[in-house]
């Protein structure tokens, strides 16, 4: 039998069917995704408002916070609104070079958010542990390159992942995607081909952002600690660590996340599919919504101009 007759060539709509095992109450999952959202819309908004109409908080850590938060609401409006559209509406259906679109715009931004994690690590450890060269370290000009850099970076690795599908890929056995949106692997395990420079290539990237970043982060927290616990005083040791406490829980939060959706989608053959689906779906939802509710509440310039805000 030739390839032609059981596969489909070069199709133009794909089908998501949302998560596999749950199609009965997917509306109801729909209501929590589209709380976290929309929280995570708001509460990023009210972060770039204050940021920018605050020149005392023109300093890099919220710069950076802010491209976060750019970064979070992409991220978060990449995914939810089709989501919401495949378990409310039943609208399954996305065409081929959107998927891709979708595709390459969560993992461009899951690099930037990475990358923009780093910095923050990298611009808390110059701040406790050099501290009068601080200022002149991080410059506004070297933020906007490091921003500049992470974007390049990230857009620079995802690419040729979109290019390996589009020319390489003309016969899918289905076009039917078991997941809520496009991703990498989902859309690979649907060719007919030889998929495995594409499997390498999706491994190769994983590692060497979240491996290069992870690395780093590690070892510019461990020497923060180090220290912050040879400081003489205890109260100069807490101010020095209450600095850390939001940036660290986002870290967690985040590669915590990232690790075990990576693993038991690769890994995790016994693992039923739903449970891999609604972890990455939460991988995705989760830092956007908890970043500004963790900055807002361990970052005190933050939450006094919150307060100001609410006020006036």
């Amino acid at each position: 039998m030739s390839v032609s007759n059981i596969t489909v060539f070069m199709p133009s709509v794909l089908t998501l069917i949302g998560i596999p095992g749950l199609e009965t109450v997917q509306c109801w999952i729909g209501i929590p995704f589209c709380v976290m959202y929309l929280i995570a819309i708001i509460g990023n908004f009210l972060l770039l408002i204050i940021i920018r109409s605050e020149r005392s908080l023109h300093e890099p850590m919220y710069i950076f916070l802010g491209m976060l938060g750019v970064t979070d609401i992409v991220l978060g409006t990449s995914i939810v609104p089709k989501m919401l559209g495949i378990f409310w509406f039943h609208v399954p259906e996305i065409y081929f070079d959107s998927c891709l679109l979708q595709m390459g715009l969560i993992h461009t931004f899951q690099g930037i958010e990475s990358g923009i994690l780093l910095a923050m690590a990298v611009d808390r450890y110059v701040a406790i542990c050099y501290p009068l060269r601080y200022a002149a370290i991080f410059t506004h000009r070297l933020v906007i390159q490091i921003g500049a850099l992470v974007t390049l970076r990230a857009a620079l690795l995802v690419a040729p992942s979109l290019v390996l599908i589009k020319c390489r890929f003309q016969f899918y056995h289905t076009t039917i995607i078991s997941h809520c949106y496009c991703e990498h692997m989902a859309i690979v395990k649907l060719a007919a081909e030889n998929v495995r420079a594409n499997k390498i290539y999706g491994l190769f990237v994983a590692f060497i952002v979240a491996g290069f970043d992870l690395t780093f982060i590690t070892l510019s927290y461990a020497q923060i600690f180090f220290t912050v616990f040879r400081l003489p005083q205890k109260e100069a040791r807490l101010k020095a660590f209450n600095t850390c406490i939001a940036h660290m829980c986002v870290f967690l939060q985040f590669y915590l996340l990232a690790f075990f959706s990576f693993f038991t989608h690769r890994f995790g053959a016994h693992v039923p599919p739903y449970i891999h689906i609604l972890f990455s779906s939460l991988y995705l939802l989760v830092p956007p919504f908890l970043n500004p509710l963790v900055y807002g509440a361990k970052t005190k310039q933050i939450r006094i101009h919150v307060v100001k805000m609410l006020y006036s």
